[in-house]
């Protein structure tokens, strides 16, 4: 998919996380922040990179502010970001489709 606009999907509320994508210049850009950073940063940029792979985006800068999301919700959000910025949250989509 390509992102055409910036978009956003979720909050900074605790155990959530706020995603927002952007039209990017080859390649994926990932800037992440997240309230446990120490503990399961690998894991929550491989959930987020796993995701976007799955949508077939392939050139995005994305931003992640993770405040204790479950693998579950980051894929969502992600998928809901992404959705949003290429203008298809408002079809019949499958949500959950990509998030496995």
């Amino acid at each position: 998919m390509e992102i055409l606009k910036p978009a956003v999907a979720g909050t900074l509320e605790s155990s959530d996380a706020q995603v927002t994508v952007e039209p990017g210049v080859g390649g994926v850009e990932l800037t992440l922040t997240s309230s446990v950073m120490n503990q399961y940063g690998r894991q929550i940029r491989a959930a987020v990179l796993e995701t976007l792979e799955r949508l077939d985006v392939s050139s995005a800068r994305v931003t992640v502010v993770d405040k204790g999301a479950l693998d579950c919700t980051l894929k969502a959000r992600v998928e809901c970001a992404v959705l949003r910025s290429c203008g298809r949250s408002a079809e019949n989509v499958p949500w959950g489709g990509a998030v496995r």
